[in-house]
């Protein structure tokens, strides 16, 4: 019997994301603590990531790493826990789009989880 190995998530909520300097320094960080996925909307507010990995310690140091970038109003959402499904994206994507943001999270089957995290659906 194979064991898919367990998926990861999480999901940060900051005012803003808007230094291309900083976001560059995000990536490089998931690049190295193995987190296999990384969605960012930039471009004003808000700003958010979301980040998938299948290692957990990877991903919660990641977390660290974002918030020592001290952006204004960051806020971990959603801390790194256990996922339903499997992880299909790997790599860094970006939109500038809260509506498209939703849209990617809907297609994961997390839409419900995003937007009770961000607030903008009761539990």
């Amino acid at each position: 019997m194979s064991r898919t190995p367990s998926l990861f998530n999480c999901l940060i909520r900051t005012h803003h994301i808007t230094s291309r300097k900083k976001l560059s320094r995000v990536r490089r960080a998931a690049q190295q603590l193995n987190v296999d996925w990384l969605y960012v909307r930039s471009g004003g507010s808000p700003g958010i990531m979301f980040a998938e990995g299948r290692d957990e310690a990877g991903l919660t140091e990641w977390v660290s790493t974002v918030q020592a970038l001290r952006y204004k109003d960051f806020k971990c959402v959603a801390k790194p826990a256990r996922a339903e499904g499997v992880g299909s994206k790997t790599g860094f994507d970006e939109t500038e789009s809260v509506r498209e943001f939703g849209r990617v999270m809907d297609e994961k089957g997390l839409g419900g989880w995003w937007k009770r995290a961000m607030g903008y659906e009761g539990e």
